[in-house]
């Protein structure tokens, strides 16, 4: 059932809907809604003269498998093409082989999006009925749809993503639909079709994740269960061998969470994530084989080189870590992209070290896969039964929404063509050698051949078995899934049957005191983390008294980082006796002191002092400077003025080389100022007088720097400059009305890149919580809100590059509202901003065509 506060975001969301929907009508067109106004009246320039752009005349099934070049010893066979299906988005294998497509038919059926609200989506079933490798029959499973973005069969039944809601279809007799359920009314939204949630993908731990979604689902003995889970990636999502979540967004081809990145939403104070949102990869260069003109953005300068290509990834989707067994040993497990702005399918090579990930792209100015037909535009890739890579194109011209589209967009759409026609798509495999791979069924098969293949070479055979044996809930295959666990030699299998018998409430304690001693680090590490269920009941003494000893014995990357977030789950003294020494042993790793850090919300001061009390701990060894940093500065984070003052007390007394880390790690929050912008403004702690630790380190000569920029965090009064604390007025009632709007509003259009906690995604948006942008001039705010930001921005220490649309189709109140809503929200204090100060300055900038940089705004005082 869901929470208070999840029923609460579902009101919420659904009425931003309404207010989102209303702005998009009421906003009046000035050229396209994807223009921005520039006081510079900067033109958009065709950076290549349309005449001199190749043309893009619509091919043919067959001429168009003559576009594409792969790399050698692959080929690319057509699945499916039009009349058999038409817009596909998305796809999925049912356990008998047939492909379940999503069909967007509705989307864009021109450049204004006019008809676009018509139910015209699809879903539809395609089989192959003599073998041949080609889909020779439609059925049509679910029609009506506005905007279908998503599909996953699942308990006898299929679900279906139509923003903002997630059906479940009964499958009857014949792939008939009986009568729908809504199974949530909160799943994603209708405003902005590139921005809301997609993907369903059933993952090892028997959870149903979505790309761009804050929830998670399961169905449990026909009971449908929500979590709230963090935000990732923005169309498609993946999974790995050990379930880790693949996801990205349209500049940032691969993001991967390496832990479980729910834990590390337990500590409030700490923020600074490594373990989650990872790009190990860096590059988001493309190597396009034609010219790709019609990007929404291409008359930036260096957007496009000068033979017309696309540099690097701008409509990224679709990731899938390849996990078949129809390719070379040496791709399994790496990562591929779809580019439909460039026509292409981008190979990256992933490597694992100790649970970390570093990775590179494939091929030195080239691509896996790319074509010439400025018509495919592949927006999904799927493992298939075969194990062969799927590839869903879209088919179509244009694929920007009229949200974005720019009138230099429009020229390019025009010249060739691209608004038509319509209803085409394609649906590839892409296989390696000449022999035709052979594809598995598992519709028939009994429980035990189901188990059987959770060691199966192709990933999608072991999920699709994993998914099978969890629904159908059968105790009979019990002794078969321990014989995995206890005796397999494939790990991936021995963490599947772990993870089916948690599903099956089948794991008891015998099982994991057993799987604690298994030879492989992550098969131990999935058997620490099912022990947690343990740790909630009457077991939990015994169970601590088993992983306890596993924290000094069991020194593997994988298992240290497990134990120390399971420990963390606990507030036993036992538990955090074993954090210690977890933090003693394994500090040098990063991971494993940010697990450590997640689990102790709110009782870092306790932890710091048991440390300190540690003879073990005098000795600097490797990765203990950066722990303590890392306490520090969550003991910072909150605010406190007690707990900073203590910490500082602890800073004078301590040995040379903590000393250093804890206030360099204080130090690294003060703002800097560079020859292109000046220091921005952060939120001071108050002291009633100085601190007395602080007065004992003015003493000590070697930490003056430190000091000195430690000194603009924190304030008393006597202190040169000192200002009283700004008093934080109470909202009125007008403007508690206001705070939330904003609060839907934000939920509906922002949370998906900055999070409901205001914390932002690595590689995708900056935090806003005790952001200096949220906090600083209010006419700056207006700015990014009514025209956007592009390139190099520097947020709270850290520089992230950013591509943030304008909110322009906003009228002024719902900016205000917007706007007032982050300035109050997390603890911030600021005034509400006033609608006729919005209105003012999307006045003053009616002109403005580009988005803002940096140093402009920093120019707006």
């Amino acid at each position: 059932m869901p929470t208070f506060i999840e029923k609460i975001a579902g009101m919420l969301l659904r009425v931003s809907r309404v207010l989102f929907l209303s702005a998009l009508i009421a906003f009046p067109l000035h050229a396209q809604l994807g223009d921005r106004r520039d006081a510079r009246d900067e033109k958009q320039i065709d950076p290549i003269p349309l005449n001199k752009v190749p043309p893009a005349p619509v091919l043919s099934p067959e001429e168009a498998l003559r576009s594409f070049k792969l790399q050698p010893g692959f080929r690319i066979e057509l699945v499916a093409a039009e009349p058999l299906v038409h817009d596909p988005v998305a796809m999925t294998f049912a356990p008998d082989g047939k492909i379940w497509v999503v069909e967007m038919s509705n989307y864009m059926p021109d450049v204004d999006g006019n008809g676009e609200d018509q139910p015209l989506g699809k879903i539809v079933i395609l089989e192959d009925t003599d073998g041949d490798g080609r889909m020779d029959r439609r059925t049509v499973f679910a029609e009506n749809l506005v905007m279908p973005r998503a599909v996953m069969l699942v308990r006898d039944g299929v679900l279906v993503g139509e923003a903002p809601h997630l059906w479940f279809y009964p499958i009857l007799d014949g792939n008939k639909a009986g009568d729908r359920v809504e199974i949530a009314r909160d799943y994603g939204s209708k405003g902005n079709p590139e921005a809301t949630a997609n993907g369903l993908m059933w993952a090892l731990d028997n959870w149903i994740y979505s790309a761009d979604s804050p929830i998670r689902l399961r169905n449990v003995d026909g009971d449908w269960q929500r979590e709230a889970t963090s935000v990732r990636g923005q169309w498609g999502l993946s999974q790995d061998d050990f379930g880790r979540l693949v996801y990205n967004s349209n500049s940032d081809q691969f993001r991967i969470d390496l832990v479980p990145a729910d834990y590390l939403r337990r500590n409030p104070n700490y923020r600074e994530t490594i373990g989650a949102h990872v790009d190990p990869i860096g590059n988001q260069t493309t190597w396009p084989i034609r010219m790709t003109t019609s990007v929404n953005r291409g008359y930036r300068p260096g957007f496009l080189r000068a033979d017309g290509t696309l540099v690097s990834f701008t409509a990224c989707c679709g990731p899938l870590i390849y996990r078949g067994d129809n390719f070379p040993a040496e791709f399994r497990g790496n990562a591929f992209a779809c580019e439909p702005a460039a026509y292409l399918v981008k190979r990256n090579v992933l490597v694992e070290t100790n649970g970390t990930m570093t990775g590179f792209q494939a091929y030195t100015n080239a691509e896996f896969l790319a074509s010439t037909d400025e018509r495919f535009r592949p927006v999904n890739l799927n493992n298939g039964p075969d194990g062969a890579l799927y590839i869903v194109d879209f088919h179509r011209g244009n694929i920007e929404h009229k949200i974005f589209v720019t009138t230099y967009l429009r020229r390019q759409i025009e010249a060739r063509g691209l608004d038509k026609p319509l209803g085409l798509g394609r649906i590839y495999r892409v296989v390696y050698g000449t022999g035709k791979p052979a594809s598995v069924a598992l519709d028939k098969l009994s429980l035990a051949q189901l188990v059987d293949k959770l060691s199966h070479g192709n990933g999608w055979v072991r999920d699709t078995a994993q998914r099978l044996l969890v629904e159908r809930r059968n105790a009979g295959v019990v002794p078969a899934l321990k014989n995995v666990a206890f005796d397999h030699a494939d790990p991936p299998a021995q963490i599947r049957a772990l993870w089916i018998l948690d599903a099956l409430d089948e794991l008891d304690k015998g099982i994991l005191f057993k799987m604690f001693s298994a030879r492989d680090g992550k098969v131990r590490a999935t058997a620490i983390r099912l022990s947690e269920r343990f740790l909630k009941t009457a077991a939990a003494p015994e169970m601590l008294q088993r992983l306890l000893p596993m924290a000094d014995s069991d020194l593997s990357a994988d298992a240290q980082l497990q134990l120390a977030f399971t420990l963390g789950q606990s507030a036993d003294a036992e538990a955090e006796r074993g954090l210690l020494i977890i933090a003693k042993n394994s500090a040098a790793n990063p991971l494993v002191r940010e697990a450590v850090l997640s689990g102790l919300g709110r009782r870092e001061i306790e932890f710091f002092k048991s440390l300190l009390a540690d003879k073990d701990w005098s000795e600097q060894k490797a990765g203990r400077g950066s722990f303590l940093g890392g306490l520090a500065r969550c003991i910072f984070t909150g605010r406190k003025a007690p707990q900073v003052a203590w910490l500082l007390d602890a800073a004078a007394s301590a040995p040379a080389w903590q000393k250093a880390a804890i206030l360099d790690a204080l130090a690294a929050r003060a703002p800097v100022a560079s020859k292109t912008r000046p220091a921005p403004q952060v939120k001071q702690i108050y002291f009633d007088s100085e601190p007395h630790g602080f007065a004992a380190l003015r003493n000590q000569r070697e930490v003056s720097a430190q000091l000195k920029r430690i000194s603009q965090l924190i304030t008393w009064p006597g202190q040169p400059g000192y200002r009283p604390p700004p008093k934080v007025r109470p909202l009125i009632a007008l403007e508690e009305k206001q705070f939330a709007a904003g609060q839907s509003l934000f939920a509906m259009t922002c949370a998906g890149c900055h999070q409901l906690t205001g914390l932002g995604q690595a590689g995708l948006a900056p935090p806003l919580a005790d952001s200096e942008w949220v906090l600083g001039p209010e006419q700056r705010l207006a700015r990014i809100l009514l025209q956007g930001v592009h390139g190099e921005i520097h947020v709270e220490g850290r520089v992230f590059q950013l591509e943030m649309p304008a909110f322009g189709s906003f009228d002024d109140e719902q900016i205000a509202s917007l706007l007032t809503y982050i300035r109050r929200e997390w603890e911030h204090g600021a005034e509400p901003v006033k609608a006729g100060l919005v209105r003012n300055v999307r006045a003053a900038t009616a002109k403005r065509e580009e988005g803002w940089s940096e140093a402009e705004l920093l120019k707006i005082r």
